[in-house]
């Protein structure tokens, strides 16, 4: 009995994380200003200042530099993989989806995560996508995969150098 309370307790804790991510955030004063060529500064949202995004591997880079997990002392490391669309101004379109939790994580493990990802995509939000940038990605979903757990690596004798 408690542990189906705590599993829906869960998912509502992620819908309305999630809701509250996709809701758009109050308007800030906009200028009719066309956006500049250069570096991107005071960014609506509190977007990560930087150059513009151009690439999918800048897209990624990005939503790297906005990742922030939860401590150790929070949450135990884990991976979680978030589906997420931006339309051509960089906002976030419609609601990102969680698709992988590690599945060793605890309920409350999960929960930090997901309060990490929302957070990460709200400062990566609006994405300042280049215009022949927004006109590709627009809609288009990516799998975000956020990375804390570190498998430990197999050792093969035929990859390691060799010492003559």
């Amino acid at each position: 009995m408690a542990a189906g309370k705590t599993r829906s307790i869960l998912g509502l804790s992620a819908a309305l994380l999630l809701t509250a991510l996709a809701t758009p955030a109050p308007a800030q004063s906009q200028s009719n200003q066309p956006p500049t060529k250069g570096p991107a500064k005071g960014l609506p949202g509190g977007a990560v200042q930087g150059p513009r995004v151009n690439t999918i591997k800048d897209v990624f880079e990005r939503l790297g530099h906005c990742w922030k997990p939860p401590s150790t002392a929070v949450a135990n490391p884990m991976d979680i993989t978030v589906i997420v669309s931006f339309n051509r101004s960089g906002a976030i379109m419609g609601h990102p989806r969680i698709t992988y939790e590690s599945p060793k994580a605890t309920d409350n493990d999960r929960l930090a995560y997901r309060v990490a990802v929302m957070e990460a995509l709200q400062r990566c939000s609006p994405m300042p996508f280049t215009d022949s940038m927004a006109a590709a990605v627009a809609g288009h979903p990516f799998a975000v995969r956020f990375r804390t757990h570190l498998e430990p690596q197999e050792k093969r004798a035929w990859l390691s150098p060799k010492i003559l």
